[in-house]
């Protein structure tokens, strides 16, 4: 049987080394995942269950290591936002997976972006519909290298931050997550069979605001490659 249109690239994410390649299945976002962020958006951090958003897989950019990306200022906007995360990259299958075990299931680490088109985000959430048209758009998800779980033990530990145009604008510790690492993947095995090649963007620490065509981004999570994009 022969495909009645051309098929899509897949979507692979690097891995820091430069020659392997994480190849991307679904991509999950958790909301509000830090107290700070949650009162910058209006809302009372207390510890509600997670809740979560998805990104298309070829919603990734993945930066190697030492480059700037051009990733460009996207449509429909006028308020497009900057949001540092740590990114998960699951390695082993699971449902219903208990906390305790949640860490054998994660294949690597990798300091992501979930930009975001805020006017439409406010605008769908005030109406009550769905969030695509804010956070699902093109090259919405770029991120860095991936670095194997067991090359980063203290990652629950780490530091975040990103800059802009070398002023810092987020900060903060994955400490500092409502929900960790581990409750984060228990939960949404709950709901989702997580897969090889899943990617969770675990939600962002305060400062979030918008950003302008050339603006350079530099976002850091500890013991990961560094990413750099700046916007055309």
């Amino acid at each position: 049987m022969a495909n009645v249109v051309p098929m899509s690239d897949p979507a692979l994410a690097e891995v820091r080394g430069g020659r392997d390649r994480f190849p991307v299945r679904r991509v999950y976002c958790v909301g509000r995942n830090y107290a700070a962020h949650a009162r910058e958006m209006g809302f009372d951090p207390d510890r509600d269950p997670p809740f979560f958003f998805c990104k298309p897989a070829d919603a990734v950019v993945s930066v190697p290591e030492g480059s700037v990306a051009s990733i460009p200022y996207p449509p429909k906007t006028a308020n497009y936002h900057h949001e540092v995360e740590l990114v998960v990259a699951i390695g082993r299958e699971g449902a219903n997976i208990p906390v305790a075990s949640a860490a054998e299931h994660v294949w690597g680490y990798a300091v992501g972006l979930d930009m975001t088109r805020r006017d439409l985000q406010f605008a769908m959430r005030d109406k009550g519909r769905p969030w695509e048209l804010g956070k699902a758009f093109d090259a919405s998800a770029p991120m860095g290298p991936l670095v194997a779980a067991s090359e980063v033990p203290d990652i629950a530990k780490a530091g975040i931050w990103l800059d802009v145009d070398g002023q810092r604008r987020q900060e903060s510790s994955i400490a500092h997550l409502i929900w960790s690492i581990p409750e984060t993947i228990a939960y949404l095995s709950e709901y989702f069979r997580l897969m090889p090649g899943d990617l969770i963007f675990t939600g962002t620490p305060e400062g979030v605001g918008p950003v302008e065509p050339g603006a350079m981004l530099h976002a850091h999570v500890d013991g990961v490659p560094e990413l750099r994009i700046q916007i055309v």
